[in-house]
């Protein structure tokens, strides 16, 4: 029960850091000493823009030299950390992944223990205290320290707007209601104006959570344990409609941004970074709402990175300068305007010069997530290390059988069920929300 209440834990606060009030004072420490070279291994950050700001405009300040890399995903990192673990040696100091991914390296005992870091960094700043509880995966030790939170949205060019279903509300839409604009839409204009980035491949699009965190929360109130169930079933109908009125061109789709710049699409999903150039550039042309509701309620997921230092790291003191570094106040809104994520610090706005306008919008879109009633929170995969490439690729290839190849939907998803089973029971992956709590591998009904 305590691991899972830290997993829920980890959900309920996305947005309290982009609350009113005034943010901590920075760091008054003495820098006078350089610490040296540290590498600082990512999974985010990859496109090319985005990996220059975080030299440029994030680390540039550093009293060292940080060495910046975002080429390898969260499961290569996994695996290069699990390595290098059994060698006594670490390529890496400072390694940033998505929170679900730190168990494995967890249970590996590959990871320092952050705590007196911690306890430090907490005499003059404010982290969220579900997020830094959530960081010590139901042990004692912080095995990461929080650094950045994120989540997925719906924009629209205002173009769009008109051909909204009588009645609905772009704010509270239903996914029956998303399939009837797009419907609109490609009768008024002979176009279908809806987009999914369902490029496929590690380094695609993110289409695979679109199904995790969105579809299958809000029609089955599981991202895992209702895999194959009546409730999928439906949702997957639901799903062969919407991809009816979906622009074919979405499997070249890698990010929504460009297609909505070029006009190709008029609504799209994507994850928020995935979307910002379209509205740093067109703002004035898109609005921004939260994903849409099914029978379950409003599936979302909350999408949380972390920062951790392996075992046998080369510059231990350095990997914790750049730590406290990245989780200052005025750095955690450099950050933010760079990668488009949400700070972690409690009372820390995303204001003021440098800071693109277009996140206001997205947190305010994304704060109705936290204020809904019926929302269903859903949490990366935990657990699975390595591995989650693997988890991620059963709902893709559900995707591709159902809705590029026609497939039967029974019959796929009763396969890839067993493939999903067997990956869980193989990584003993505990259920994670919103499944319900299990005592050993999660189960599928």
């Amino acid at each position: 029960m305590r691991r899972r209440e830290i997993l829920i834990g980890a959900t309920v606060m996305l947005l309290v850091a982009c609350g009113g009030t005034p943010a901590p004072p920075a760091s008054t420490q003495s820098e006078t000493k350089n610490v040296g070279r540290v590498v600082f291994q990512s999974s985010q950050g990859q496109p090319v823009n985005e990996a220059e700001g975080m030299r440029t405009q994030v680390l540039q300040g550093f009293n060292g030299t940080a060495d910046f890399s975002s080429n390898l995903t969260d499961s290569e990192i996994t695996s290069k950390v699990l390595a290098e673990k059994q060698t006594g040696k670490s390529s890496f100091d400072v390694i940033a992944m998505t929170a679900g991914t730190f168990p494995t390296l967890q249970a590996a005992d590959a990871l320092e223990d952050l705590t007196p870091l911690v306890q430090k960094l907490e005499k003059d700043r404010k982290f969220n205290a579900k997020l830094l509880e959530y960081g010590k995966l139901g042990t004692q030790k912080q095995s990461y320290i929080p650094w950045i939170q994120a989540t997925y949205v719906l924009v629209a060019n205002k173009k769009a707007m008109q051909y909204l279903p009588k009645g609905a509300d772009a704010n509270n839409l239903t996914y029956d209601q998303l399939v009837t604009w797009g419907e609109n839409m490609q009768k008024a204009t002979g176009e279908k104006k809806v987009g999914l980035p369902a490029a496929p491949g590690s380094r695609g699009g993110l289409y695979h959570r679109f199904l995790q965190g969105y579809a299958y929360p809000s029609y089955t109130g599981t991202e895992v344990t209702g895999f194959k169930g009546p409730d999928a079933v439906q949702m997957w109908q639901m799903m062969k409609r919407l991809w009816a009125v979906t622009n074919a061109q979405s499997t070249n789709y890698a990010s929504m941004q460009d297609p909505l710049q070029n006009g190709e699409v008029w609504v799209a999903w994507d994850h928020q970074a995935r979307v910002k150039d379209a509205l740093n550039n067109m703002g004035d042309q898109f609005q921004v709402f939260p994903a849409p509701s099914g029978p379950k309620g409003l599936g979302w997921m909350s999408a949380v990175v972390g920062l951790g230092i392996p075992k046998n790291a080369p510059n231990r003191a350095g990997a914790e300068a750049l730590i406290d570094y990245l989780t200052r106040s005025q750095n955690q809104v450099k950050t933010g305007a760079v990668l488009s994520f949400f700070p972690v610090l409690e009372g820390v706005k995303l204001s003021g010069s440098g800071v693109p306008a277009y996140l206001a919008a997205e947190s305010v879109a994304a704060e109705k997530y936290n204020t809904n009633k019926k929302a269903v929170t859903a949490l990366l995969p935990v657990g699975l290390g390595a591995k989650s490439d693997e988890f991620n690729k059963a709902y893709q290839d559900s995707f591709a059988r159902i809705l590029l190849r026609n497939e039967d939907i029974p019959t796929v998803l009763s396969d890839q069920a067993a493939q999903l089973q067997k990956l869980l029971n193989d990584q003993k992956a505990p259920c994670w929300p919103p499944d319900p709590a299990s005592s050993g591998p999660c189960q599928i009904k």
